[in-house]
């Protein structure tokens, strides 16, 4: 089943919704009282509508195999609980959710029970209540869909923006308690507004964990341990290690297929996702991503960390394929003369790599990385690591849009013709003006251009 923009927006808010009451009534069970458990103060809780999302992009052709399915769904959900548990820790120093007191849990982001919870919702969601939902959906008259689903989108944004406002205030609110001394009461009128004292009020109550005392006092430790340590650039997991890490992991990873395709195949081809420079961008997120999620369990033994570099990287390079076909129309590996593979997307034996990768990186290449990279002097290491974002952003940005045009440029419908735009610019008497961005592409980045760079891409409908 393929699923519209429209069926999308539509999903996101009935799952939230579903997920919400789901969380209330289970915390009313818990406490013996109604409270809200979502993030917004509106009756929604994002994490569901964005799985639902997730499962509906990334899942729908594994329909006719329910153990992918549900093992699919089991990846990506608890990957999204891991990533959310995470950034919810960062912003407010405690865990809006714990379950280390659950058997089989990783760091209490994340268990064994509602894993499998999560891949049987996820064989629900894409079997089940999707078509039926999809279907009743798509019988609203259009009109009202973009008023309802505009009136909605912008609600929310506006309830998300006040209490991520709320949220930073809490924050400073903790950073004034930290300075003052004795006359820590004139911080009060850090919150005279009302809506930010009800919003703050709201996610105390419903997290019990988070308080603005906990808050300051985590921000003092840190303090002080960062005056004892000094200043160091990118120290321990940080946005600029990371940034690092994507560039030197991109770099590496282009240069290592490379050399493997070389040896194997005998030829010399270019390996890169980018237009500029030897970057590949999987090898470069995956680096990234891998330091980010398992940069804790790095003194783990070689076996546990194989593991989760095998599953996560399968789940990891598994999206990438179907993101890279959905936006671009074009696959770029195909694994469907492998063994064991899974719609040509992954196979067995590249998610052993990914697991083996995973232990090399974080055992021998990353400690040597990290050393390295926080010997750069502060202001030179983030002068770089600015100059190399807005770099890649900009290449980034180039080569979609080479890739579109030389997409556009050759493909072919079902039926056999070509879409209207290459119709048009191929008919003669009646060819649609080229705009300069189109020109420029196609007189700086040809077929035989692109097809250096991506030579393994194949065209999609």
């Amino acid at each position: 089943m393929l699923y519209t923009l429209t069926d999308l927006v539509w999903l996101f808010f009935t799952y939230s919704f579903a997920g919400w009451c789901i969380e209330v009534c289970y915390a009313a069970i818990r406490r013996r009282k109604f409270v809200n458990r979502g993030f917004v103060n509106s009756p929604l809780c994002p994490i569901y509508g964005f799985g639902s999302v997730l499962f509906s992009i990334f899942l729908p052709e594994l329909a006719g195999e329910p153990f992918f399915l549900f093992l699919g769904g089991m990846l990506l959900a608890s990957v999204l609980e891991y990533a959310t548990g995470m950034a919810m820790e960062k912003i407010f120093r405690k865990k809006l959710w714990d379950y280390s007191d659950i058997r089989f849990n990783l760091s209490g982001y994340i268990c064994a029970r509602y894993c499998l919870l999560w891949g049987a919702l996820a064989l629900l969601t894409i079997l089940v209540t999707n078509p039926l939902l999809c279907r009743f959906f798509r019988l609203i008259p259009r009109a009202v869909t973009l008023a309802v689903q505009w009136t909605a989108v912008g609600l929310f944004a506006l309830d998300f923006i006040t209490t991520a406002m709320a949220v930073l205030n809490m924050k400073s609110t903790a950073r004034q308690l930290a300075q003052l001394s004795a006359g820590m009461r004139q911080t009060s009128r850090l919150l005279e507004n009302r809506l930010t004292a009800g919003v703050q009020k709201r996610m105390q109550k419903s997290f019990p964990s988070i308080s603005t005392d906990t808050l300051a006092a985590d921000l003092k430790a840190q303090s002080r341990q960062r005056l004892e340590k000094g200043i160091t650039f990118a120290e321990g997991c940080s946005f600029y290690k990371l940034v690092s890490l994507f560039f030197i992991g991109a770099f590496l990873g282009d240069i290592t297929e490379t050399i493997f395709c070389l040896l194997t195949t005998g030829i010399l081809m270019s390996r890169s996702s980018v237009v500029y420079g030897p970057f590949s961008i999987v090898w470069g997120l995956g680096c990234a991503l891998l330091t980010l999620f398992l940069y804790r369990y790095r003194n783990k033994s070689d076996r546990y960390i194989f593991m989760a570099g095998t599953l996560l990287g399968g789940a990891y390079e598994y999206v990438c394929s179907v993101f890279t076909e959905l936006v671009f129309g074009t696959v770029f590996w195909d694994y469907s003369g492998f063994a064991f593979n899974l719609g040509g997307r992954i196979n067995l034996l590249y998610c052993f790599f990914w697991g083996i990768a995973a232990v090399v990186w974080l055992k021998t290449i990353y400690p040597l990385l990290s050393g390295l990279i926080e010997k750069i002097p502060p202001r030179r290491g983030q002068i770089v690591c600015n100059c190399m974002i807005v770099f890649m952003i900009f290449n980034m940005i180039l080569s979609a849009l080479a890739l579109a045009r030389y997409t556009e440029r050759n493909s072919v419908l079902s039926d056999g013709s070509m879409p209207a735009a290459v119709q048009d610019v191929a008919a003669s008497g009646n060819a649609r003006t080229v705009t300069p961005l189109e020109a420029f592409l196609d007189s700086h980045f040809p077929d035989e251009r692109m097809e250096r760079i991506y030579p393994n891409a194949k065209m999609v409908e």
